[in-house]
């Protein structure tokens, strides 16, 4: 028995797949399949219940896992606590909303490959919904998104919020809630709701409301003059830069946006819980530098 393979029954358990496991893994499919094939045959019991659907742990299996996560966990704290953190090797699934994208994504990503040199970074840019199903179905490993994520798996911290400005297009000099549509969020989301309501209360039957998962084509519709909406002022820069939209006082404040770094708190995994403490130093430095 090798810790190799121990290693990647750990992660089909994880994953529930041998083609997921691979992908994670950077390994063929046959390698990982030949690999617990082995570790069968040597146990001389059989880990997966095999089927047409998604590959189930049996009895011996469900075992293995709690020895084999607890291994992996005492590999990690060994290599954080004795080994270099310069060393350390694989792939790290990000996940981020385009807030954090267009604000201090970038400086993050600086600081972890210095800090994690032959890391590999795979990046996703998405919505908040969809980071959080993917980080709950073990798609993604750390997710910056507005949160927090209510599952108890999940570990939240807190990071920076981010005030929201309206904006109208420059050409506009006279707004009328009741009649040019507002645009926001994805309907999904907690801004879209507050929105909605807060409209409902203070313009009635009259309101339009648009939404958009895609925040810059929001922004491009607003300089176009064909709605007016509330956003991150990092996200407006450029067309405010460009002379294209302005902030404008229609009196009806909105709370703040509030972000999380999540990941799944169990099998703890210290790559994940320093890069979530570097990403909220990152983030404070970040806003302390861009007030507002």
């Amino acid at each position: 028995m090798t810790f190799e393979q121990i290693r990647t029954f750990l992660w089909v358990a994880r994953l529930g797949g041998f083609r997921r496991a691979s992908d994670r893994l950077n390994l063929s499919q046959p390698a990982v399949s030949t690999r617990i094939s082995n570790l069968e045959d040597e146990l001389q019991v059989s880990l997966f219940e095999r089927g047409p659907g998604a590959l189930v742990l049996t009895k011996h299996g469900q075992q293995l896992l709690a020895y084999a996560e607890q291994m992996l966990f005492v590999e990690e704290e060994i290599k954080n606590r004795v080994g270099n953190a310069a060393e350390t090797e694989g792939l790290f699934r990000i996940g981020a909303s385009e807030t954090i994208a267009q604000a201090w994504l970038p400086e993050f990503l600086q600081a972890f490959s210095k800090a994690y040199p032959r890391v590999n970074v795979d990046l996703t840019v998405d919505i908040s919904g969809a980071l959080r199903d993917a980080l709950v179905e073990r798609r993604l490993d750390l997710v910056f998104l507005m949160g927090p994520i209510s599952e108890f798996s999940v570990k939240n911290t807190a990071l920076p919020q981010f005030d929201l400005h309206w904006y109208r297009a420059t050409h506009l000099t006279d707004v009328n809630l009741g009649e040019i549509p507002v645009i926001s969020y994805s309907s999904k989301t907690r801004p879209h709701r507050e929105l909605t309501s807060e409209l409902a209360r203070r313009v009635g039957p009259k309101m339009r409301v648009f939404s958009s998962a895609s925040l810059s084509a929001s922004l491009r519709m607003i300089a176009a003059g064909i709605a007016v909406g509330p956003y991150p002022r990092v996200l407006a820069t450029p067309f405010l830069e460009a002379g294209q939209v302005v902030e404008f006082d229609p009196d009806l404040p909105l709370s703040p946006l509030e972000f999380t770094a999540s990941y799944l708190a169990e099998p703890r995994s210290f790559l994940v819980e320093n890069s979530a403490e570097m990403a909220c130093e990152v983030a404070e430095r970040w806003h302390r530098q861009h007030p507002g």
